[in-house]
C-alpha cells in the first residue's frame, strides 16, 4: 500500500525512517523549502499532487521517475483533498448567508461553462477519487455498514422523519455504521439518529427542535442553523457517513454525518455508496432517486456469482412499494431463483426492517428463523 504524506512533519518523519519517497503519494504541500532534499532522495514511482515546487525541483523529480500533478488554482475546491468533509468545512461562513459557503460556491461553479473545460474536469475527477479514498478509510469493514435510502422531501417533524431517525439510532446502537445519501429528508433523519449518543427520548426531542424549520426551502441558512443548534444541544458525535453530490446541488447536505463524502460525479457516488453497504440497504419511501438506488443495487445482486457478494435489500412500506410506486413486483420477479432471493425483503415497519438486517458480525445472517424468502408469488 502506498504511503500517503499530507504534512511536512509526516514527510520529514518518513524520510528519517526510510530515506526514500519511492512509491509515496505526497499531497498539497508547499515543498519549496525542501528542494535540496527532494533532489537527492529516491522518488521512483512517487506521486506529487498539487504541491508547490520550484521549477528545478519539479523537473528533477520527473526526470527521476516521479509523477508531478500540477496545482489547479482555477477551481473553488481542493482537487487533492486529503480527507472527507465535515459540516463545518462545507458551511463555513454561513452567518453571511448560504450563498457564501463553500458548498454553495462550488455548486454555483458547477453550473457555469467553465466547469466543463478539460482542466476543470480533471480536477473534479481527482477530487472524487480522493473522496473515494476517504470513504474507504471511513468504512474499513463494509460488512458492518447499513445504508438508509429515502426521499429528500420528507419533512422534519413528520412521522416518517421521526421513525427514520429512530431507525438510524437503533442501527448504530446495534453496532452498524450508517450510510446515507447525505442530503435532507429521510437521509438527514437517519444521519441524525445514527449520530446521536442518547436515548429514544433524546431523538424525539431533537426531531421536535428541527421541526421548527421543516424544510431547506426557502431558506437553507435557517435549515442548517436549526441542525447546528441540535448538534450543540445533543451529543451528535457517533460515527456515520453522508454521501451527497453537487449533481443534486439544490439539495444541501445535512450536518449530521460525522464524515461527508461529497461528489461531483453522481454515478460514481451512487456506485461506491451502494457497494459499501455490505450489511444491507434499507429503503424507506422516496421517489426517483430512491428507485434508482433500488435497481442499481438489484442489478449488482442479480449478477452476483457468490452469495457473499449479495447485499441484503429491505423495502419498508408494503402499500407504498406495491401500489403507490410499484417497484416491489419487479424486484421480486428479478430475485426469483437467484442467489439474492433470500436476501430481498418487503416489510411494513421499521421494527420488521431491523429484524431482517444481518448482524454486524462478519458472518452474514441468512433468512431469519420462521421467515420464508418472499417472491413475486407471495405478494
Amino acid at each position: 500500500m502506498r504511503a500517503e504524506i499530507e504534512s511536512l512533519a509526516t514527510l520529514d518523519a518518513h524520510l528519517r525512517s526510510t530515506g526514500s519517497l519511492a512509491g509515496c503519494i505526497v499531497k498539497s504541500m508547499d515543498l519549496r523549502g525542501r528542494g535540496a532534499v527532494l533532489e537527492r532522495v529516491e522518488v521512483h514511482n512517487a506521486f506529487f499532487l498539487g504541491c508547490r515546487l520550484k521549477h528545478r525541483t519539479a523537473t528533477s523529480l520527473a526526470e527521476r521517475g516521479a509523477t508531478v500533478f500540477p496545482r489547479l488554482p482555477q477551481v473553488p475546491f481542493d482537487a487533492y483533498r486529503p480527507a472527507l468533509y465535515a459540516a463545518e468545512d462545507l458551511y463555513a461562513g454561513l452567518e453571511a448567508g448560504y450563498a457564501t459557503t463553500k458548498d454553495a460556491v462550488i455548486y454555483a461553479w458547477t453550473l457555469r461553462d467553465r466547469s466543463r473545460l478539460l482542466d476543470a474536469g480533471v480536477a473534479q475527477a481527482l477530487h472524487d477519487h480522493f473522496m473515494s479514498d476517504g470513504l474507504a478509510e471511513a468504512v474499513p469493514e463494509p460488512r458492518t455498514a447499513v445504508g438508509v435510502m429515502g426521499g429528500h422531501a420528507v419533512g422534519r417533524g413528520t412521522p416518517a422523519f421521526v421513525e427514520t431517525a429512530h431507525l438510524g439510532r437503533r442501527l448504530a446502537e446495534a453496532g452498524h455504521l450508517v450510510l446515507t445519501g447525505g442530503g435532507p429528508g429521510a437521509m438527514e433523519a437517519a444521519n441524525l439518529g445514527a449520530s446521536l449518543n442518547g436515548t429514544a427520548a433524546d431523538v424525539e426531542a431533537a426531531c421536535a427542535h428541527l421541526a421548527s424549520v421543516p424544510s431547506f426551502e426557502p431558506d437553507v441558512g435557517a435549515w442548517v442553523g436549526a441542525a447546528m443548534e441540535v448538534r450543540r444541544r445533543w451529543d451528535c458525535t457517533r460515527a456515520n457517513v453522508g454521501v451527497p453530490t453537487w449533481f443534486y446541488g439544490h439539495e444541501p447536505p445535512n450536518v449530521f454525518g460525522t464524515g461527508i463524502a461529497k461528489y461531483f460525479d453522481n454515478a460514481i457516488r451512487e456506485d461506491i455508496l451502494l457497494r459499501l453497504c455490505g450489511a444491507g440497504i434499507i429503503y424507506v419511501p422516496g421517489r426517483a432517486g430512491t428507485t434508482q438506488e433500488i435497481f442499481q443495487a438489484l442489478t449488482r445482486n442479480y449478477y452476483a456469482s457468490d452469495e457473499r457478494q449479495v447485499t441484503p435489500m429491505i423495502l419498508v412500506g408494503r402499500a407504498y412499494w406495491q401500489e403507490q410506486l410499484p417497484a416491489w413486483p419487479l424486484v421480486a420477479a428479478l430475485a426469483s431463483g437467484r442467489l439474492m432471493e433470500p436476501h430481498v425483503h418487503l416489510v411494513d415497519s421499521m421494527d420488521e426492517a431491523l429484524e431482517v438486517v444481518p448482524s454486524p458480525s462478519p458472518t452474514r445472517r441468512r433468512t431469519p428463523p420462521g421467515e420464508q424468502p418472499r417472491t413475486a408469488s407471495d405478494e
